[in-house]
């Protein structure tokens, strides 16, 4: 039986992922060095500083310019309100979690401020403070654990597919979030053949 339903924030409570955007219109020689320090940043390995002073010098650019870039892509993010909606429409029949690959409290400074927004999620895991991101098992199981679920309990909704299948390999159902109404169907679907 479905508990809880588990959302990703960048691309789904987000209208984009900024970053990956960035990322991805850089030379291919260089998209793997960005992703590999994105992830140690997100794994909470080096603090904001060293990725600055690296992506610096992988871009070539001076760190000002660089910490400017890095705001600007963290401040282009735009909440999902659809979705947020619909959140509070499951709220009270499901627990709701918040599963983020993402290296600082971003998503409750500057994504999610008001309090009515943030107690939407019963729980909310930052893969910065546990030292590694998804798709390691170990943060789908800790999401899970927090919301006090078994995997099979869960339903992960993420815009990134081989994440989806990452917790689907633990037990748990999946939503590759395409847009808002795609990904209320899927769910629905889910929640439906669960009754």
């Amino acid at each position: 039986m479905i508990k809880a339903i588990i959302f990703d924030c960048f691309g789904v409570l987000t209208d984009g992922d900024q970053w990956t955007a960035f990322r991805n219109s850089l030379p291919v020689d260089q998209r793997e060095a960005m992703r590999a320090l994105n992830r140690s940043y997100n794994q909470g390995e080096i603090s904001y500083d060293q990725m600055v002073a690296s992506l610096s010098q992988a871009l070539r650019k001076d760190k000002h310019e660089t910490s400017q870039l890095l705001e600007e892509l963290g401040s282009n993010q735009n909440k999902n309100i659809e979705l947020l909606g619909y959140i509070k429409k499951l709220k009270p029949k499901y627990k709701i979690g918040l599963l983020s690959n993402v290296g600082s409290s971003w998503v409750t400074d500057q994504l999610l401020t008001k309090k009515e927004e943030q107690d939407l999620f019963d729980d909310m895991v930052f893969s910065f403070e546990h030292g590694f991101a998804k798709p390691d098992p170990k943060i789908f199981k800790i999401a899970c654990e927090r919301l006090n679920i078994e995997p099979q309990e869960a339903i992960f909704i993420d815009d990134i597919g081989d994440y989806v299948r990452a917790a689907e390999n633990l037990g748990m159902k999946g939503v590759v979030y395409q847009n808002f109404p795609q990904m209320k169907q899927d769910l629905e679907k889910l929640l439906n053949s669960d009754n």
